[in-house]
């Protein structure tokens, strides 16, 4: 299928209430803080790019350039009476499609071209908001880009595929490399969290780390380490000892920082928390008190989060109340932007600036845009 793709370097709306259950299908410093200031000094906000579809993690490549995973359009095929479904209760049956999801290549003027065949895209129930997932991250390996997929396998209406991590060829083909949904078909994590249990998993987010890539499931509840030739092993189940916190988000500075969702009931308000994780898997919690935690960018001893929706009274998604909080090596939480729309992902570009897919989840195709954050100096 051709030679792994390499990236030249260059020198430079409303959901309902049944909506807020997709997103339960699924750090070394100072001290655990829960308190969190207000900014004195708002940083610059501008739309990089817009026209996207349910944009999700996002990734400066070694060409300088921003790629993303779009999630994509759905689609309208089902696997009804072939396989087991998610729970109607929650957001089953899934409806989607052979190729409704792809990487897309942003450059510096903001025009997006589409670098990857497609990928399955799935979409849950109408019921529930009709949310949809495809590629949901990617992360490069010596000019080589892998993709973490979370819209594929037969629970969510794609018959004959299933969620994993694929490399990408230089022509756009794909192949898949790593077979999560049989994975975690086979090793199951403690604690399993009925009805919103997802056969094939809910994937978020990948890092690359000395030559292997690192993926966080939130339904399961767990990370795990993947190689380039497709070896799959379990570096720590989150839910043993957490529950089903619904861990999102990765990123590494000498050791694992991962995030958590958590659900959208009344006891979980304001509960998220960064848990660090040493690449044994040994884990501990490092800061709490966040909301809805789904990107996470370690900037040294500096953590940037985004949350994608931020509430004092309510649990369920807040519209254009998604917010980034920096965390201070001494644990400090400080707000530094505010007003998105159910963002999805964050990192921070070589110009030092922060990216967010912005009208991440929710709305029609090509709703989706990034919002560039350029950070005041303190």
């Amino acid at each position: 299928m051709g030679n792994p793709v390499a990236f030249t370097k260059t020198p430079q709306g409303h959901l309902s209430q049944r909506a807020r259950r997709i997103l339960r299908s699924g750090i070394g410093l100072a001290a655990v803080v829960t308190f969190v200031t207000a900014s004195a000094a708002q940083p610059t906000v501008t739309t990089y790019a817009s026209g996207l579809s349910n944009p999700r993690g996002l990734h400066f490549g070694p060409d300088g350039q921003l790629y993303v995973a779009e999630g994509g359009v759905g689609g309208s095929e089902t696997t009804i009476g072939q396989c087991t479904q998610v729970d109607s209760r929650s957001v089953g049956p899934y409806s989607g499609s052979i190729s409704g999801s792809w990487i897309s290549r942003i450059d510096s003027d903001g025009n997006k071209v589409v670098v990857t065949d497609p990928f399955p895209s799935s979409q849950t129930n109408a019921g529930s908001g009709g949310l949809t997932s495809g590629a949901a991250d990617l992360a490069f390996i010596d000019g080589t880009m892998y993709v973490l997929t979370a819209g594929s396998g037969c629970s969510h209406g794609v018959a004959n595929t299933f969620n994993g991590i694929a490399r990408v060829n230089a022509n756009g083909t794909w192949q898949m490399i790593a077979d999560l949904s049989t994975y975690q078909m086979n090793h199951t994590t403690k604690v399993i969290n009925p009805p919103d249990f997802e056969p094939d998993g809910t994937w978020w987010s990948m890092v690359a780390v000395r030559g292997a890539l690192y993926a966080v499931e939130p339904n399961h509840g767990e990370m795990v380490r993947v190689t380039t030739a497709g070896a799959i092993s379990r570096v720590i189940d989150i839910s043993a000892t957490q529950g089903h916190v619904v861990p999102t988000s990765i990123a590494y500075h000498g050791n694992f920082y991962v995030s958590n969702l958590g659900t959208f009931d009344p006891d979980q308000l304001n509960t998220q928390s960064i848990f660090k994780i040493t690449p044994s898997g040994e884990m501990r919690v490092v800061s709490t008190g966040l909301s809805k935690v789904l990107g996470l960018v370690a900037d040294g001893l500096t953590l940037y989060v985004l949350e994608t929706s931020y509430s004092t009274t309510s649990p369920g998604p807040a519209p254009f109340t998604g917010r980034i909080i920096r965390i201070a090596p001494n644990g400090s939480q400080k707000v530094i932007a505010d007003g998105f729309m159910f963002p999805t992902g964050l990192t921070m570009g070589p110009d030092g600036a922060l990216y967010v897919s912005n009208f991440g989840f929710g709305f029609p195709p090509g709703a989706g845009e990034i919002r560039r954050i350029a950070l005041t100096v303190e």
